[in-house]
């Protein structure tokens, strides 16, 4: 296939599923929708998680200096309204780990310096050569060049910020919203927790070893690019020199979130689309190598991260997104074409939910056999085909019975209890000179009533 049919059919697919994407999505702007749908909602004990969104967002807000109050209200007032709108809610609900995580990470510049905890600098350099040998940081920095210098800005100053937003475009089009929702889980909470770490856990990076040694360190100080000053000093810029010395939090360099986040992805795109895992693991590694290059982190930080990634990642994943389920589209449908039903994976057919057996194309339609267990008992058997001459469980059905039972009917197989109805009215005609058939010429009959001599004889 040339190139550019290629891409020319990619983009119609892509079309295509935007379309879809956007017909599937929630239109309505009108807040009473949600309020209603939280009304009628069942509270469970997995909704405590909310609260814990509200108190940490209520901490934060309080120590919060810029912006100032009253302007500082507009934050959670905005959120409220953005999650009150039913549009804008499909989208902000599920993404609350990561607003959290946002909030958590600007927020901790604030703490009072007298309330943080020491700032350890010789503990990741001296792990890193208990556990691996060598100062594996060090000894990627000795050699550096422009080119290795793009290579490296490449993921880690362009990547780190724009593949999140990929991963979760795909996720939105191509698979069920299950998947976009773990998504918001495992990566908000990933980077809430490792933003944790680095406010209790203070480590500097390896660029403050190159600056400073091993000196004591402090809160006073600013951050540095490290190697992407290098990248600012090739685009004619200050861009990173500027975003560094005023992060948040300047000694967070256990665990590395830079490995935490290619790991999530290249964790997300090789279980929901494997076609790609080469590349997503090919991204992450480059990544793994960015970091040390640029004097970022330790290779102790890009373990922990690593680590991290995949610890939420298998711990936020449900049944219903393993195996084969992990690939159906938005509608519910499996790679093999077999039916996904309603998203949750359990993949079993109204058959197989109901116990009964499912019918197969004879012919031209549908052909249904019947059967009976030649090992039950009386009552299990249908009652039209019980013979008045049945001896040990042996019996010989009635003719009237016959066209409905097929060649394997003494098979025994767990299908319908058949009824009465149908089977004892087939060939009536012939059994109302009996007398008993309730349809004999149209008309209802009655069986004779005996005289009494007749009864005294009998």
């Amino acid at each position: 296939m040339p190139p550019r049919l290629g891409l020319i059919l990619a983009a119609n697919r892509v079309y295509a599923a935007f379309q879809a994407a956007v017909a599937r999505m929630d239109k309505s702007l009108n807040p009473r929708d949600t309020i209603w749908r939280l009304q009628n909602h069942v509270f469970a004990l997995s909704d405590l998680v909310y609260l814990i969104h509200i108190v940490n967002s209520a901490f934060w807000l309080v120590i919060m200096r810029v912006p100032g109050f009253p302007l500082k209200l507009f934050i959670p007032v905005l959120h409220i309204g953005l999650l009150l709108v039913p549009f804008t809610s499909q989208f902000f609900l599920p993404a609350l780990p990561i607003t959290t995580y946002l909030i958590t990470f600007y927020s901790s510049q604030f703490i009072p310096n007298n309330r943080r905890p020491s700032i350890y600098v010789s503990v990741l350099p001296t792990l890193e050569s208990v556990l691996f040998g060598a100062n594996i940081s060090d000894l990627l920095t000795r050699y550096t060049h422009p080119i290795l210098d793009v290579i490296a800005w490449l993921p880690y100053g362009v990547g780190h910020f724009t593949v999140p937003f990929i991963v979760a475009i795909f996720l939105w089009l191509f698979r069920p919203k299950q998947a976009l929702h773990l998504w918001g889980r495992a990566f908000g909470w990933m980077n809430f927790v490792g933003v944790v770490t680095q406010i209790i856990f203070p480590c500097a990076a390896p660029w403050y070893e190159v600056i400073f040694g091993l000196t004591p360190a402090e809160y006073s100080m600013k951050g540095s690019p490290g190697g992407l000053l290098r990248i600012d000093n090739l685009l004619h810029s200050h861009g990173y020199t500027i975003a560094f010395s005023n992060s948040p939090v300047v000694f967070g360099a256990f665990p590395s979130l830079h490995s935490a986040c290619a790991t999530m992805e290249a964790l997300f795109l090789a279980h929901f689309f494997p076609q790609v895992a080469p590349f997503a693991w090919g991204y992450a590694a480059v990544l793994y190598w960015a970091t040390m290059y640029l004097t970022h982190h330790y290779l102790i930080d890009v373990v922990g991260g690593s680590c991290l990634a995949i610890a939420f990642f298998y711990f936020f994943l449900p049944d219903d997104l393993k195996g084969p389920f992990a690939t159906a589209s938005p509608t519910g449908v499996l790679a093999n074409g077999s039916a996904h039903y309603n998203g949750h994976g359990n993949g079993r057919s109204k058959y197989e939910i109901y116990d009964i057996e499912e019918p197969h194309l004879d012919g031209d339609g549908l052909s249904y056999e019947l059967s009976s267990d030649a090992g039950s008992d009386e009552e299990d058997t249908g009652i039209a085909y019980r013979s008045p001459g049945m001896n040990g469980g042996s019996w010989d059905p009635p003719n009237s019975a016959m066209p409905l039972i097929g060649p394997g009917a003494k098979q025994a197989r767990r299908t319908h209890k058949h009824t009465a109805s149908i089977a004892s009215l087939i060939r009536a005609d012939d059994r109302v000179e009996d007398g008993w058939s309730p349809i004999g010429n149209g008309t209802f009959v009655f069986p004779p009533t005996p005289t009494r001599s007749e009864r005294d004889v009998r």
